[in-house]
């Protein structure tokens, strides 16, 4: 069994020391390294190359925000996912619009946090989704120009875009098209390929920044 490697980066030790227990209790998970600040943040994972970094976004030195743009500016760079202590988070909206992998409370359950990480890792899904949604629409900025390459999208894919971008999962949206759960992973592939996304959390950016959510 392949081990995921994790870096956890805040500024308060407490709290990172509860989360290596609750990670390190999981035979699956591993933490590799751990930084106080974003300066130190970049050292560690350059240095371990972790697969998954859970980043704090208010912290001294360099904040998550900084320090996650130059992470993912890294030759294949890992799943940054950022922690905030609120819903309705700016900050961590303009984390996930520079490429991190979705956001979780510092609040949030145990095994939330384990299976976030797992589903990051495995770049299949996004992380609550639904908050994401509600996040983005809480901004209201100005929408950009449809770009070419959402014209490339299939009839059928256009409807996945659709329910993809409102937070759906494989399986809700499978039972949602009558389809199977191995084909809409299919075409989600194909649309997150066709206009160049990572993952799931940037189609969901995607489609608020271009008004098609």
């Amino acid at each position: 069994m392949s081990v995921i490697r994790v870096v956890l980066v805040d500024d308060q030790a407490l709290f990172r020391a509860g989360i290596r227990m609750v990670i390190t209790s999981q035979a699956d998970l591993e933490v590799v390294g751990e930084a106080s600040d974003g300066m130190q943040a970049l050292e560690v994972v350059r240095q371990v190359r972790p697969d998954v970094v859970l980043m704090d976004i208010r912290m001294p030195v360099m904040d998550g925000l900084a320090a996650t743009a130059a992470l993912l500016a890294d030759a294949d760079p890992p799943k940054v996912v950022m922690l905030t202590t609120f819903d309705l988070d700016e900050a961590a909206a303009r984390a996930i619009q520079q490429g991190a992998s979705g956001f979780l409370l510092k609040d949030a359950d145990p095994e939330f946090l384990l299976a976030a990480i797992r589903t990051v890792h495995a770049g299949s899904s996004v992380i609550a989704a639904s908050a994401t949604r509600e996040l983005f629409a809480a901004l209201n900025e100005p929408t950009r120009a449809v770009p070419p390459s959402y014209s490339d999208l299939t009839d059928r894919e256009r409807e996945i875009f659709a329910l993809a971008a409102r937070g759906l999962s494989n399986s809700e949206i499978a039972a949602r098209e009558f389809l199977s759960e191995a084909t809409v992973k299919t075409h989600v592939s194909r649309i997150l390929a066709k206009l160049g996304l990572r993952d799931r959390v940037q189609l969901v950016v995607f489609a608020f920044e271009h008004g098609l959510a």
